[in-house]
């Protein structure tokens, strides 16, 4: 039975998917200035690419895409090694 077969048991337990964007040092003083509406400039950009984790374990790779009016991940490699 592949890992994946294993799992499946527990397919409806919910996990939190994490995948950062970035990260960005301000001060203070930047940090209150910000409000409502407020953009935080990140150096990445559409067709980077990320890691995606679970619970911390690294879990698969994506690239940042935009659609419309929203920032996705596009998952280019994903899997569990058995």
């Amino acid at each position: 039975m592949s890992s994946l077969e294993e799992m499946t048991d527990f397919a409806d337990v919910p996990v939190e998917v994490e995948v950062e964007l970035g990260r960005r040092t301000m001060t203070i003083g930047q940090i209150l200035e910000l409000g409502p509406d407020s953009v935080i400039r990140m150096a990445r950009s559409a067709g980077d690419n990320m890691d995606i984790l679970v619970g911390g374990s690294l879990i698969g790779y994506g690239e940042i895409v935009i659609i419309e009016d929203s920032v996705g991940v596009r998952i280019t490699d994903f899997g569990l090694e058995e």
